[in-house]
């Protein structure tokens, strides 16, 4: 089960604000640990970044015991962190949030947004070399389910199965939209000489700041695409790598992120988990003198599915006629067989009459995908029901979550727009050619959404530009078009794989730019992508508040396609009923009141809307509100007022 390490909650990114509970025990529900607006109202400029860290165990907590000896201690990881100052702004945070709030990481003059943090520990906690497929369940679990609270998760997991985790929920987390980052240490967090301080530092930086809609795995300076990275050391603080993929980011001095590299999912889809994944799966590495018997005796029942280890670009031994057989018959029978190399870099391919031989026999070549991320993706691909087996098989040679490279790798196109425009500047440093794709690429985007040409997006993307690169105000492409309202531009723009969380520098969401501007049927279609609302309840119910003022009933309609809950009180405990009823706006109370909204509830004044309607003279408001109708005689007084 879930320990919850902490009292007090974050801020909302829905509209509906939750109470305060106690802590009974030290523990708390999962649904509990929401964004909900809590403390005090911020009063300074910086943005929050909100990061959930999912604690599951592993060296980066333990504490050394009176013999030296590392174990794990339950309760002990946060109570240290809130005491070690790197990790926690004890000052910021109590004056803010109170003692036992969030943890709060320290700013300096750079940073952009506060990194805002809440720790679920697990208990018991797990040694990764326990991890089991129900432990990748929970965790793609609980980040299912806060979710819509978070801009992030951190996972911190021990380091020996690290990889198969974040393989496993690479494919688990379906239409993924936020950054997920499994990293651990070497070395205790808390030892005087540690790697963990540094690993889980600048995973929640990154996690609170950059859209990266990846499951990823950070260690060292490294940011990696996690279905690419093996475990490659027991000692050294570099202990993982990606051998045939680039990092997606590096992290020195400062944060450089490749956008072009990451893979961004192109369906419209709402993220979801699929929980389910198939245990019959298993590696079989091919040695010298194997015999026939152990690879007979491997493919018997219950295995659905194996991943063969073979020598160099997928060889077998020519003279072993007899374990082509048994993998031939296996594949007969509906056994998936992937073939992938031993060797630490490169891929398997049919450039030898060996491999020629398994691909004869039925076996599929797995390309360039590591063991851990063919093993977990069998497991995943094995478990979905609605595929036949042909479909699986084609599955296992797609490149799903960018973790395998087929065929001819993903070129740009032949000239590349921004090496072209470099090369007639004269430029040729590395950091010279980022910075004018950052200044390029936005620019012609938006120009090509404002002129509605969906012609040149797809161009735009050929050159390489990332759909979802930001301007100087971190504005996208896909905010443009949401203001802009042309429901067909914002589909091309999803289709190319445009992310719906991205935050500007005034955190603005795709999703509130639909909003201020009513279209409607974007908001149905970000939505479907997964979009939902963001920023303090209170601030939410304020705008509101003013929209019921004025009469502005569309608005309110665009909150709630928004799943807004209109009875979301302000600071000063006032709904947009509240307001509507003080200046008789009679559409507007007509619509609350057909959405079933609160009419009881009381401002901090102790003031109900009909007490408003009443003071203001607001004669329509009062009989509409009037406490001692029926709802029958409500509804037939609705009726007259709007006829």
């Amino acid at each position: 089960m879930l320990s919850v390490s902490m009292s007090q909650t974050p801020v909302n990114t829905e509209a509906r604000d939750e109470s305060q509970t106690e802590n009974v025990g030290g523990r708390r529900p999962m649904d509990q640990l929401r964004n909900n607006s809590s403390g005090r109202m911020a009063t300074e400029t910086v943005r929050d970044g909100r990061v959930l860290v999912l604690y599951t165990g592993g060296t980066i907590g333990m504490i050394r015991n009176e013999n030296g000896v590392l174990v794990p201690k339950e309760n002990a990881f946060l109570k240290k962190l809130r005491n070690y100052p790197h990790m926690h702004d004890r000052e910021y945070a109590e004056e803010r949030f109170g003692s036992m709030g969030p943890l709060v990481l320290p700013m300096n003059a750079t940073d952009s947004r506060r990194v805002i943090y809440n720790v679920l520990e697990y208990s018991p906690l797990c040694d990764s070399s326990n991890m089991t497929m129900d432990d990748w369940i929970r965790i793609a679990e609980d980040i299912k389910q806060s979710y819509e609270h978070f801009d992030g998760f951190v996972v911190l997991h021990g380091t020996d199965t690290l990889s198969y985790t974040a393989s496993a929920l690479s494919f688990m987390l379906e239409a993924l939209g936020k950054i997920v980052i499994l990293t651990g240490s070497q070395v205790p967090i808390f030892d005087t000489r540690s790697d963990g301080l540094d690993n889980f530092l600048s995973s929640l930086v990154i996690a609170a700041n950059y859209n990266i809609p990846e499951v990823c795995v950070y260690f060292g300076t490294n940011l990696m695409r996690g279905n690419r990275t093996s475990k490659i050391s027991a000692t050294a603080f570099e202990a993982f790598s990606s051998p045939n993929c680039a990092p997606l980011a590096k992290a020195n001095i400062k944060i450089e992120v490749d956008y072009r590299a990451i893979f961004r999912p192109c369906t419209l889809e709402k993220f979801h988990v699929h929980a389910s994944l198939n245990r019959n799966v298993g590696l079989l590495r091919i040695f010298p003198s194997i015999t026939t018997d152990l690879v007979k005796t491997f493919l018997q029942p219950p295995i659905e599915g194996v991943v063969l280890q073979t020598y160099g670009a997928g060889n077998m031994p020519m003279n072993r006629k007899d374990i082509i057989i048994e993998l031939s018959e296996a594949a007969k029978r509906g056994i998936i067989i992937v073939n992938i190399t031993q060797c630490s870099t490169g891929c398997v391919s049919g450039v030898y009459e060996s491999g020629k031989q398994l691909e004869e026999a039925g076996v599929i070549s797995g390309f360039d995908m590591t063991p851990e991320a063919a093993l977990t993706k069998l497991a995943y691909v094995l478990s979905k029901k609605e595929w036949d087996i042909e479909t699986k098989r084609q599955m296992m040679q797609t490149n799903l979550r960018g973790e395998l490279t087929a065929g001819r790798p993903p070129f740009l196109q032949d000239l590349d727009l921004v090496d072209a425009v470099a090369r007639s500047l004269r430029i040729s440093s590395t950091s010279e050619l980022q910075e004018l794709g950052t200044i390029l690429f936005p620019a012609m985007l938006n120009a090509a959404v404002l002129s509605h040409d969906e012609v040149k997006l797809e161009a735009l993307k050929g050159y390489g530009a990332d759909i979802s690169q930001t301007n100087a105000d971190g504005r996208t492409a896909l905010h443009i078009a949401c203001c802009e309202g042309d429901v067909r531009i914002v589909h091309c723009l999803l289709r190319m794989g445009a992310n719906v969380h991205i935050k500007d520098r005034f955190d603005r969401t795709p999703l509130t730019d639909a909003i201020e501007y009513d279209h409607h049927e974007i908001i149905k279609v970000l939505l479907q992508c997964g979009a939902h609302l963001h920023g303090s309840a209170h601030l939410i119910a304020e705008k509101m508040c003013i929209a019921a003022a004025v009469g502005n009933v569309k608005r309110l309609k665009s909150y709630g396609l928004a799943n807004a809950d209109l009875s979301q009180h302000d600071i000063s405990g006032r709904t947009p009923l509240h307001f509507a009823a003080l200046h008789n706006k009679v559409s507007v109370i007509q619509f609350l009141l057909e959405k079933g909204v609160e009419t009881e509830c009381l401002d901090k004044a102790g003031q109900s809307p009909y007490d408003l309607a009443k003071a203001a003279g607001s004669a329509e408001a009062m009989t509409l509100l009037s406490p001692s109708k029926s709802s029958n005689t409500l509804s037939n007084e609705i009726q007259s007022v709007s006829s």
